[in-house]
């Protein structure tokens, strides 16, 4: 509805600068030699009139934007009379004006459609017809008269022709970007599962007692795991974006807190880059999309772990006035400066000369772009060869800090895991046994359910797949156990599905998600937070 307000008010402000440019023209016919202009006064008068209605008309059209038939119609019939009158009582100096009844026929078939472009063309042959039986000179030159009826018709038909062509393969786009969003959402939960599960089979692999040489194996696996899914969120990531999908979710945030959580996540990653992650503290509460944020910081450390050169990173916060900024420092091999303009591109790489095979295709920085518009913020990059990069995301809006701040203590929450009851709900069989595994070696009391049929348990927290199946969703799941139990017992949703989805299901439902595949630290630091939830609460 938009495209239709923004056409029809478009066409009505181009009407006043071609009423204000006819004006201009006839005036300047009462000037030229042999003319007078007195001659052309009720046709100056008459466009001004007609200027002093489309401005009206305008008016109208922006206090009541929408598709109202009648009044496009009458918006034609409006510049079809200025335009005849303006021929009729003009003369042959005023032919000029037809190009006006050309202009009309198109912009209104172009703007609305086919439809518009016929009913625009019969008022264009019945305007040249009338002016042709009040005008002695038009009835003179008949042939003229017939050339301008043909070009009247021509020209439409043409461009009839023309919007078919472009509704038709606006119509086949339309219809494989569907066919593709179908393909993506069934393809991003199939691949999250396997993903995921393999996760967390090598979680409870490096908790084993394991040798030095199938330790080392389990970290190749890890490894080359975590590049998959950086890959996998990447592409997911650039395609939610393209499609307009994602709206930031503000929250007032611990800026500390939440960096000092992605770095604790990264702590794997970080001893196989052999870089050494340093954090400078800080106590910024801002406002944010903390999940966006999380993303770009990740996109950037992930550079970081590629091009280091096995050197420290420096994460650090800066305040200037009532916004801070979150930069991260490397200590790599730098970009040139030819490449600098591009390092936000999608899918450009810098490769060097006997480069090393480094994974990825090119999107983390593109996507880290992309998300800092999203919420206003700007990314900036200085690099240089041989000293490293630096990357700014600047425009966090300093918030105050929430009444009574949750504070963390993480020797006391080291703990909190032994002995948790999680009721435990998963359709695919290779996933809950993954993460029944991992749970039970994390000390928790697992009851692990492949469906939610007559759900029965005294649990101190549910973790439940959205999808299972034809039975439930573990949104319901949750609901029965806490309708049996009678209170909100603390729940978490795993997903393979999009985020978005489940959050607008949700409705006033207070249930933590996770987007598969989660990494472990990940879900061990959500079911912390849920059982200290339950527990001071």
């Amino acid at each position: 509805m938009k495209f239709v307000k923004d056409a029809e008010l478009d066409q009505a402000n181009l009407r006043i600068v071609v009423a204000a440019i006819a004006i201009v023209y006839i005036s300047l016919l009462g000037f030229l030699p042999g003319q007078s202009l007195d001659t052309y006064l009720p046709v100056i008068l008459y466009i001004v009139l007609f200027l002093l209605a489309s401005i009206v008309l305008r008016q109208v059209i922006a206090r009541w934007p929408g598709h109202y038939p009648a009044r496009r119609v009458f918006g034609m019939i409006h510049d079809y009379t200025g335009t005849s009158f303006g021929l009729v009582v003009g003369g042959e100096a005023a032919l000029p004006l037809y190009a006006v009844m050309v202009w009309v026929n198109l912009g209104n078939g172009m703007r609305y459609g086919s439809r518009y472009l016929a009913i625009a063309t019969g008022l264009a042959l019945l305007a040249l017809l009338i002016v042709y039986r009040l005008t002695p000179l038009w009835q003179a030159q008949p042939f003229m008269v017939l050339m301008l009826m043909i070009t009247s018709t021509v020209i439409p038909i043409y461009a009839h022709l023309l919007l078919e062509r472009t509704r038709k393969a606006s119509e086949e786009a339309i219809a494989a970007n569907l066919e593709k969003s179908r393909f993506l959402a069934q393809a991003s939960h199939d691949l999250r599962q396997p993903i995921h599960s393999i996760g967390l089979f090598t979680a409870c692999l490096r908790e084993a007692r394991l040798g030095d040489e199938e330790r080392r194996l389990v970290d190749n696996i890890d490894r080359s795991l975590l590049n998959v899914s950086q890959l996998f969120r990447s592409i997911l990531d650039l395609y939610t974006l393209d499609n307009g999908q994602l709206l930031p979710k503000y929250q007032v945030v611990h800026l500390g807190e939440l960096l000092a959580d992605l770095l604790r996540q990264n702590t794997e990653a970080a001893r196989w880059a052999g870089v050494e992650l340093r954090l400078r503290p800080s106590a910024h509460w801002v406002r944010v999309d903390p999940a966006l944020l999380t993303t770009m910081v990740q996109n950037v450390l992930s550079n970081c772990f590629k091009y280091g050169g096995q050197r420290p990173v420096l994460i650090g916060v800066r305040q200037r006035g009532g916004e801070v900024r979150v930069e991260i420092h490397d200590q790599g091999r730098g970009i040139a400066e030819e490449h600098l303009p591009r390092v936000f591109e999608e899918f450009y790489r810098v490769r060097q000369l006997r480069d090393k095979d480094v994974e990825g295709v090119g999107l983390g920085l593109s996507i880290v772009k992309r998300l800092g518009l999203l919420m206003g913020m700007d990314v900036a990059l200085r690099s240089r060869v041989g000293h490293g990069t630096s990357v700014s995301l600047r425009g966090l809006p300093l918030a105050p800090a929430p009444h009574q701040p949750l504070v963390r203590d993480d020797a006391r929450q080291a703990g909190l895991l032994t002995g948790l009851k999680v009721c435990l709900v998963e359709d695919d069989h290779n996933v809950l046994l993954a993460t029944q595994a991992l749970l039970e070696r994390w000390g928790c009391e697992v009851q692990a359910q492949l469906s939610g049929h007559d759900l029965v348990s005294d649990c101190d927290i549910i973790v439940a797949d959205y999808d299972l199946g034809n039975h439930a969703t573990g949104i319901e799941c949750i609901d029965q156990l806490r309708a049996q139990r009678g209170v909100a017992v603390p729940a978490l949703i795993l997903t393979g599905h999009d985020v978005e989805k489940i959050q607008a299901a949700l409705h006033d439902r207070q249930i933590a998600i996770l987007s598969k595949p989660v990494r472990p630290a990940e879900l061990r630091g959500t079911l912390r937070d849920l059982s200290q939830g339950a527990v001071t609460g």
